[in-house]
C-alpha cells in the first residue's frame, strides 16, 4: 500500500509538469479560436444589422414611390375632373344661350302677334267707335211712323217688299241729295238760305257794333251762314280774341248738334283766328218764361277736321228752341280779331217727333 502511493503522486507529477512552450502554444491557439469564434459573431451581427438597414431603407423607397404615384394619380384625375368641369360648363353656356336666343325670337313673334291683335282689337273698336252711327230704337219709330203716314196704314199686314223697298230708296235719296248739298248729310237750322239769320253780335272787326250802331248787325255776319266753299278770308270776322253771335233759327227745333267750320289747313298758312274755347246757348223767343240753356261747350281743335260737330248735352227731356247764341271766349292766338266761317244747328221739328213725345 504503502509503494504504490509513492509512484502514483509521481505519475501525477508528470502528468501536471508540461513544456513551456506547449503550454504556450495551448493558450495561444485557445485565445486564436475565441477570437475566431467573437469575429464569426461580430461578422454574423453585422450582417443582421446590414440586412435589417436594408430592408428598411426599401420599405421607405416602396413608401415614396407610393406616395408619387398617389400624387400623379391624383393630379391626373384633378385634370381630367377640371377637363369634365370645363365641358359641362361650356355645354350648359350653349344651351343658355341657345335657349335666350330661342326666348328672345319667340318673344319677337309673340310680341308681333300681340301687336297685330292689338291693331285688330283697335280696328273693331274704330269701327264701333266711329262716326257710322247705328240705328236706335227713336229713329227706327220714327222711320215707322214715317213709313206709315207716307202710305197711309194702320196695319201692316196689307204691306209688300215693294212698298218697303221704294219708301226705302227714296229716303236714301233724299239723304244723298242731303249730304251733297250740305257736305255733312244732316240738316242746317241755321242756313241762310233756308231763312236763318244773324239777330245780334259783338263788335266786328271793321268797328261795327259800336255806339253808333249797336242794334245793327253787319252784312258780312250772313257769311257765317252761308257755305265757304274752303276759301280762306270768306268769314264774319269780330274783334278781339272773345265775342258772341245770336242767330234766329228758320224753325223752332229740338237740338241734337252743332257744328263750328273754318278755313283748313290745306288751304291756309295762319289759323290762329279760329274760334277756340265755346260755348252754344238756346232759347224759344216767343216764350218769355223760358230761360236760354246751355245746349253745349267744347274747344274747336285745328288738328282735327275743320267742320267739328258737337253733340248737345242730355237736357233732360225735349227742349224746343228757335234762337242760339254761339259764345267764344279764346282764339287760336289772334289778339286783333276772330273769324266764323260757319255755324250749323242741327235737330228735329217738333212735329216730325210728335208720336215720340207722347210716349
Amino acid at each position: 500500500m504503502s509503494s504504490s502511493e509513492p509512484s502514483r503522486r509521481k505519475l501525477k507529477d508528470r502528468r501536471k509538469r508540461k513544456p513551456l512552450w506547449e503550454t504556450i502554444l495551448s493558450v495561444f491557439f485557445k485565445n486564436l479560436i475565441l477570437l475566431l469564434v467573437l469575429v464569426l459573431l461580430v461578422q454574423m451581427l453585422l450582417k443582421l444589422a446590414f440586412n435589417q438597414i436594408a430592408s428598411s431603407d426599401d420599405y421607405d423607397t416602396r413608401i415614396a414611390g407610393m406616395e408619387t404615384f398617389l400624387k400623379t394619380t391624383t393630379k391626373m384625375m384633378q385634370a381630367k375632373i377640371d377637363s369634365v368641369d370645363q365641358n359641362i360648363r361650356n355645354q350648359v353656356h350653349g344651351l343658355n344661350t341657345e335657349i335666350s336666343n330661342q326666348v328672345c325670337e319667340n318673344g319677337e313673334e309673340f310680341s308681333a302677334r300681340l301687336s297685330e291683335l292689338d291693331g285688330r282689337v283697335e280696328g273693331v273698336n274704330k269701327c264701333l267707335t266711329s262716326d257710322q252711327k247705328w240705328v236706335s230704337k227713336n229713329e227706327f219709330d220714327r222711320f215707322v211712323d214715317e213709313f206709315k203716314e207716307f202710305k197711309g196704314l194702320v196695319d201692316f199686314k196689307d204691306l209688300s217688299l215693294g212698298q218697303v223697298k221704294a219708301f226705302a230708296k227714296e229716303i236714301v235719296e233724299k239723304e244723298i241729295e242731303k249730304h251733297a248739298a250740305d257736305g255733312l248729310g244732316m240738316v242746317d237750322y241755321a242756313a241762310a238760305s233756308a231763312g236763318a239769320m244773324v239777330v245780334e253780335h259783338s263788335d266786328t272787326n271793321s268797328g261795327m257794333g259800336n255806339l253808333l250802331h249797336r242794334n245793327k248787325v253787319s252784312s258780312n255776319a250772313v257769311k257765317m251762314l252761308q257755305p265757304s266753299f274752303g276759301e280762306p278770308g270768306q268769314c264774319f270776322p269780330l274783334k278781339g280774341d272773345n265775342g258772341f253771335v245770336q242767330v234766329k233759327l228758320r224753325t223752332a227745333i229740338i237740338p241734337e248738334a252743332i257744328t263750328l267750320e273754318h278755313v283748313a289747313k290745306s288751304v291756309a298758312f295762319d289759323r290762329s283766328s279760329a274760334p277756340k274755347d265755346c260755348r252754344v246757348f238756346g232759347w224759344l223767343s216767343n216764350n218769355d218764361t223760358m230761360q236760354r240753356q246751355l245746349l253745349t261747350d267744347f274747344v274747336y281743335d285745328l288738328e282735327k277736321s275743320n267742320a267739328q260737330t258737337f253733340n248737345v248735352l242730355d237736357m233732360g227731356g225735349l227742349s224746343i228752341i228757335d234762337t242760339i247764341r254761339l259764345e267764344f271766349t279764346s282764339n287760336h292766338g289772334n289778339p286783333t280779331h276772330t273769324c266764323i266761317y260757319r255755324l250749323r244747328v242741327h235737330g228735329q221739328e217738333p212735329h216730325a217727333l210728335s208720336s215720340l213725345a207722347l210716349q
